[in-house]
């Protein structure tokens, strides 16, 4: 038997529609059990005013409840939501759950509480005590893992260091092939135009980027030099790569959201628990609507329980 476990995240947005479809639209094997944590009320509550069923799969834990206000910034849900990651995390360190996977929170939610973290990835790596860590996003036919995740544009030419570019490439390296690739094959982004066109357009290409990566290429990993992004993706569709590193978040998702906007899929690399989301957030705009595609949350999902069959190469 494994055991997913599911966080709600924001009770106010789209996430418990969209678990509650993803469960109920699959035939999940007999051996799969999820563990919904947050509000047993709140998700019978959304389960039955917005008629989705219920799976015969699910369990329920709870750690609080609050008042439904689809579409609302509301503190009490931003505090489940945190209850609800706080007991999936330790759930999953402990043993108790093979795979976590979390639905969208609300960022600013989480800023009124006092919580200062800029996503998910960050606040799990905290709780995980892990300081190596990744964002790789998965869709639409390409693999992404971010260099720099969230933080403003202006900010990302002094973040790019060579440990951000060597750790981006090792942490891809280890987990291809636990999400399934065979090559290994990785390819880098520039962050200038024309990767830097050999120092015309931009310096950090030849002074940082290439220079880790030729000697991460004389430790036998597949990783290409600095490719200009505006190519890279076409080439990684055309199955040169297995995976891009992008330099910064927008470089990145853009290219990936175009083409798999309602199946893309993040997964957090380095951790010693597999943690999956789906990549979207709260969706205030249609919440409680009912129709929200669930897409993207089953993508999520059938991952974690594809990766609770592997071994965790950070466990």
């Amino acid at each position: 038997m494994k055991n997913i476990g599911i966080t709600v995240g924001d009770a106010n947005g789209i996430g418990i529609e969209v678990i509650l479809k993803a469960l109920s639209s699959r035939c999940w094997p007999e051996d799969i059990n999820f563990l919904l944590i947050g509000s047993e009320t709140l998700i019978r509550q959304q389960s039955s005013e917005m008629k989705i069923p219920l799976s015969k799969h699910i369990n329920f834990f709870d750690v609080g409840n609050v008042n439904w206000k689809p579409g609302k910034l509301d503190i009490s849900a931003s505090q489940l939501a945190l209850a609800a990651i706080k007991d999936g995390v330790l759930k999953s360190i402990n043993g108790d759950l093979d795979a976590l996977v979390t639905a969208p929170i609300n960022k600013l939610g989480f800023k009124k509480i006092g919580l200062d973290f800029p996503g998910h990835t960050e606040l799990i790596a905290s709780l995980t005590q892990t300081t190596r860590f990744g964002m790789m996003l998965i869709g639409g036919g390409l693999r992404v893992i971010l260099a720099t995740r969230h933080v403003p544009l202006k900010e990302v030419p002094s973040l790019i260091t060579k440990e951000i570019i060597e750790e981006a490439v090792t942490l891809t390296h280890e987990g291809l092939s636990w999400i399934g690739s065979k090559n290994r094959a990785i390819g880098v982004c520039g962050l200038n135009p024309h990767a830097g066109d050999g120092g015309i357009i931009g310096k950090e290409e030849e002074e940082i980027i290439n220079p880790i990566l030729k000697e991460l290429q004389k430790k036998c990993i597949n990783v290409s030099d600095a490719i200009p992004s505006d190519t890279i993706f076409y080439k990684a569709l055309k199955g040169d790569y297995d995976a891009i590193v992008a330099m910064y978040h927008d470089q990145g998702l853009a290219p990936l959201k175009m083409l798999g906007f309602e199946t893309g899929v993040n997964v957090t690399l380095g951790l010693p628990i597999i943690r999956t989301s789906p990549d979207h957030g709260t969706a205030f705009d249609i919440a409680g609507k009912g129709y929200a595609s669930p897409t993207s949350m089953g993508e999520a999902i059938q991952l974690a329980v594809d990766l609770s069959f592997r071994e965790n190469p950070w466990k």
